[in-house]
């Protein structure tokens, strides 16, 4: 079995199988297609399986255009159907796995992609979680479950796991762009899995078990939740003190060596960073043991919706006026720069604050032009507004949640009368900076 799909990774005529065609699993159907792989992707959400078969995109940086290409060439189909999955030669699931309301861990997907693909698992298959999680999550998690097919890890089939590493936004680096860390549950298991990733990516890095791959996940992003929970509470020192945070950072980056920069803002956002240090925290107390630094950082990261809000209060007492029935833009939706992407931004939690608190909220995101349904949140039914002068003038406060691109900053700045920018993007504006305020 080993051999034999070692030799069709090799030719390319193993046919891959990707689970959640979300903002992972697409463009790692990309890398693989373009790698000259066919590729059958399956999700459960119906709607996002028909617009892929009419040819359509709902991520911004993989087109319309290209999966009409994919669909042309017969390289790529999608489907709701799990039964199906005995038809992929590999399978790489792709799903989310988000914190329960609790703050533990949360792998009912993780378990149900399992359980539909051990309802389907055939000899010569091979399994690779590639989905955020804990470490033993492989081992302990989704083997168990895949055992119930009744097939041997190792002999019939085999079953790794290597981390997501995408970068929205970013042009410099698609998926098949990143070097990709790959650990099998066995020798054989790892073997595959690595010649697998060797045909769609620049750089494959083998490690010794699923345990190392997921825990060098969880080290990547609790690294930056943990230097972006400094430099967010350093900015509330500094704010007391009227020292520009941003201004200090430009300085100490100066320095060739023992510093990286990192950058404050209004909460963190993404489905990786402000979820991955809770799973650490998780594991640590399954464990007897206690992360304080990393829950510190957690904690931090997750109150800064409430600084930002604290400080428009005061800039707008400042100014003699009350937020409650005031006229607030909340500029940017994604919780990134340039990107489509909405999970976890902290603009949601901004919007549960200012509506707690009275405002005529509105917002605008040339990325998200309606407000997505989010089940943690009470999100009022708002399209992106029209940044015309007019608008701007109406508005109390123009608050700049992201720094997209393609806002006109200087032109946003001459129009409206107060404008609290989270995210230094003004720093260039030249005229009117008066009404510019940091928070």
């Amino acid at each position: 079995m080993h051999q034999q799909l070692h030799d069709s990774i090799l030719n390319k005529s193993a046919r891959i199988g990707i689970v959640g065609l979300g903002y992972v699993g697409l463009p790692l159907a990309s890398a693989f297609i373009d790698a000259g792989f066919r590729v059958l992707g399956f999700d459960v959400d119906q709607a996002k399986v028909d617009q892929l078969a009419a040819g359509n995109s709902y991520i911004k940086h993989i087109t319309a255009e290209t999966i009409a290409g994919w669909l042309a060439g017969s390289q790529f189909e999608a489907t709701s159907e799990l039964s199906r999955m005995g038809e992929a030669d590999v399978l790489l699931i792709c799903v989310p796995t988000p914190l329960s309301d609790s703050r533990d861990p949360d792998l009912a997907y993780v378990v149900g992609t399992a359980r539909a693909i051990a309802a389907s698992l055939r000899p010569g298959q091979l399994v690779v979680l590639e989905s955020t999680t804990y470490p033993t999550t492989t081992r302990d998690v989704l083997l168990p479950v895949l055992a119930d097919s009744g097939l041997e890890v190792g002999s019939d089939y085999f079953l790794a796991y290597s981390p997501e590493r995408e970068d929205p936004g970013n042009p410099n680096y698609s998926a098949a762009g990143i070097p990709k860390v790959v650990g099998g549950i066995d020798e054989a298991s790892g073997r595959l899995a690595t010649a697998l990733y060797e045909q769609a990516i620049v750089e494959v890095v083998p490690v010794a078990s699923p345990e190392v791959a997921e825990a060098c996940k969880i080290l990547e992003n609790t690294y930056r939740a943990v230097n972006i929970a400094l430099v967010n509470e350093l900015k509330t020192l500094f704010d007391r003190m009227e020292i520009d945070i941003w201004d200090v950072i430009d300085a100490a980056k100066t320095k060739p060596f023992g510093f990286q920069a990192f950058y404050p803002g209004p909460g963190l956002g993404g489905h990786c960073i402000p979820i991955d240090p809770f799973y650490l925290a998780w594991l640590a107390r399954q464990q007897g043991m206690t992360t304080r630094f990393i829950e510190l950082a957690g904690e931090i990261n997750s109150k800064m919706p409430e600084y930002v809000i604290s400080r428009l209060t005061e800039f707008f007492d400042d100014l003699g006026k009350s937020l409650q029935g005031s006229r607030v833009c909340l500029l940017g939706i994604a919780y990134k720069k340039d990107v489509d992407d909405p999970r976890e931004s902290p603009s949601f939690v901004l919007i549960d604050l200012l509506q707690k608190r009275g405002v005529e909220l509105t917002y605008n995101d040339p990325h998200v032009p309606v407000l997505p349904r989010m089940r943690h949140h009470d999100v009022p039914d708002l399209v992106s507004s029209e940044l015309t002068p007019e608008f701007l003038a109406a508005q109390d406060c123009i608050l700049i949640a992201t720094d997209h691109s393609a806002y006109d900053y200087d032109e946003i700045v001459r129009h409206a009368s107060l404008i609290v920018d989270t995210r230094n993007a003004t720093r260039h504006v030249t005229e009117g900076r008066e009404k510019i305020r940091k928070a």
